[in-house]
């Protein structure tokens, strides 16, 4: 079984793939786990870690062969922190006086929002509804790192140059988000040409962000510190820690999200390019 999957690297991941985002397009569009008590797709991710594990036990491979070494963990952790937090810093501060200079009243809260029937969203501040916010969230990076820049980077790796091996699971990466524009357009929350331009616009950031991981990944040799901005983004970004005015909640999440991913890239090629530039001379 090792020889077929590694036989043709390429093939294969797009086996493992197609099987993953089958069960991801099902759960989003059918099942709508984000729209339950839950409020998170939470399946698909636990149904992924299943595949590596299978996948791994297939190629004799062990956990720490894809980058979940503990060596060095805490450090590599506080990196990845560290990076988001600084960049996210940046990103608020962007966000919150363009609000500012357009008249608003900005307030910051740390609450979950959740699904109702009337179509509003609900402000969920219980503790409860946080920590479960925070589980699905670390389930979400377990799967998502392990997969795409761990399990498939280093199957690619093994017939592929290792920058086409990082573009490859970052280009598939990007194609996993193009989940959601098909979700909105289904739903019929957007059009045919809106759908093609967010669809374009999910696979050029999610790419852009699963090459920034993998050159963590390469740089560090493991996958937490990249797992740590990636938290950061998804669950304290994203989910918890909001801005709002009496508009709403949330109006330049875009902006926010986008300055922050488009910095850190900035930071970690410039730190990728200095050390590789160190390591040839």
């Amino acid at each position: 079984m090792k020889a077929r999957i590694l036989q043709n690297t390429a093939k294969s991941c797009l086996i493992i793939f197609g099987i993953l985002l089958t069960v991801h397009a099902f759960e989003t569009i059918v099942l709508r786990m984000d729209e339950t008590f839950f409020g998170e797709n939470f399946i698909n991710k636990l149904f992924g870690i299943a595949v590596i594990w299978v996948v791994l036990r297939m190629l004799r491979w062990d956990w720490k062969d894809i980058g979940f070494s503990t060596a060095g963990f805490a450090k590599k952790i506080f990196l990845g922190f560290s990076l988001s937090a600084i960049t996210f810093l940046i990103a608020y501060a962007i966000e919150c006086s363009i609000l500012i200079r357009q008249g608003n009243t900005v307030r910051f809260g740390f609450f979950t929002t959740g699904f109702s029937l009337t179509g509003a969203s609900v402000i969920h501040t219980g503790i409860g509804y946080i920590a479960m916010c925070v589980f699905f969230n670390i389930v979400n990076v377990v799967m998502e790192e392990g997969t795409f820049r761990g399990l498939f980077y280093e199957i690619l790796r093994t017939d592929h140059a290792p920058k086409t091996a990082m573009l490859l699971q970052a280009f598939l990466f990007g194609i996993w988000h193009v989940v959601m524009p098909l979700h909105n357009l289904i739903d019929g929350d957007i059009g045919l040409l809106s759908f093609f331009a967010l669809s374009v616009g999910y696979v050029i950031l999610a790419g852009m962000m699963g090459i920034k991981w993998g050159l963590m990944y390469r740089m560090t040799g493991s996958l937490y510190a990249g797992m740590a901005d990636h938290f950061f983004n998804n669950c304290i970004a994203t989910n918890l820690l909001h801005v709002s005015t009496e508009n709403g909640i949330d109006e330049l999440m875009l902006i926010r999200v986008l300055v922050a991913q488009v910095l850190s890239f900035i930071i970690v090629a410039v730190i990728w390019s200095k050390k590789k530039r160190h390591i040839s001379g």
